[in-house]
């Protein structure tokens, strides 16, 4: 069982530490060349501001690390990317990217996704671990079930409880194990509970990047639909999404066309009753969506089978 201490710039902190509790952020690197792959998801992630603070001052738990344009890493979190705009944040990451040479504006970002992130009170802040460097420029990782790194782990723990006894942060502390050595084997920390964002991304890079009815490769008009809504009590899992064309996913949305549990797509005749056209969507109907490689990225029978029931027009 690990953890990622990562250097953290202190806007970038600094802005988050002042918003209402967040879902998820977007801990964003400059370079864009590689995804981040360091620990797995659910994994404790620490956030060690640069001196002269030189101390931990927060975290999250990693849900996803990928390689996206800037746009897209903007519109899946907004301000949890630590700017209040896109042009505050390309601001941001041009200090860290001089070097660079690139004369695309939107060019590609690496994002750690993380979720329930936390920001320590200045009381509460960590000393550095004892064996860090000065020359870390990225970060490092520790075992949480040995020295010092277990160490780290309970300062983590005593942070997030208030003087009174209390949990500061209630749903995280009761997730989190009192002694990692109880996990020991376990691959992971927490459940990561993921927001909109992640969802968005997760979704997208099950689907390698591509509409599952369409195989539409276009990343700006890509969306991830839930099958079941949020707002009907659908989850932010993968399992309830389904990356689809824009236009495709506001019918699917609308009910004008559904998956049946079987993977099929139905298109309702609805389309042409109303709209005396829908050519293109129609030759759709009865194709085998395209799945996921991975099994647990499959779309939920329960969720397609409510989709079918409550939101197709038939």
């Amino acid at each position: 069982m690990k953890a990622w201490v990562g250097v953290t710039d202190w806007s970038w902190y600094e802005f988050l530490a002042n918003q209402p509790r967040l879902e998820e952020v977007n801990f964003w690197q400059p370079g864009g060349s590689r995804a981040f792959t360091t620990i797995g998801p659910g994994e404790l992630f620490l956030f060690k501001l640069r001196r002269p603070h030189d101390v931990i001052a927060g975290g999250g738990f990693f849900a996803h690390s990928a390689l996206l344009p800037l746009g897209l890493a903007w519109e899946s979190f907004g301000t949890g990317n630590g700017a209040a705009s896109l042009a505050d944040m390309k601001r941001l990451i041009d200090r860290y990217r001089s070097s660079e040479g690139t004369s695309d504006p939107n060019y590609t970002i690496g994002c750690v996704v993380l979720v329930q992130p936390f920001f320590l009170p200045r009381s509460r802040w960590i000393p550095a671990p004892p064996d860090w460097k000065p020359n870390i420029v990225q970060g490092k990782t520790y075992d949480l079930t040995t020295e010092p790194g277990l160490s780290i782990f309970e300062q983590v723990r005593d942070a997030l409880t208030a003087p009174s006894g209390e949990p500061s942060w209630p749903v995280l502390l009761r997730d989190l194990p009192a002694d990692p050595r109880e996990r020991y084997g376990e691959p992971v920390l927490v459940r990561p509970r993921l927001g909109q964002g992640t969802f968005r991304v997760l979704v997208t890079d099950a689907y390698d990047r591509k509409c599952a009815l369409s195989s539409e490769k276009v990343l700006p008009v890509l969306e991830a639909a839930h099958i079941r809504p949020y707002v009907d009590e659908g989850p932010h899992r993968v399992d309830n999404g389904i990356l689809l064309r824009s236009d495709l996913h506001i019918l699917f949305d609308r009910g004008y066309l559904t998956v049946t549990p079987g993977h099929r797509v139905e298109v309702s005749r609805r389309i042409h009753e109303e709209f005396d056209n829908g050519r293109e969507y129609h030759a759709l109907h009865g194709q085998d969506l395209r799945l996921p490689h991975r099994q647990e990225c499959h779309p939920s029978r329960e969720f397609l089978s409510w989709h079918n029931d409550n939101v197709y027009r038939g």
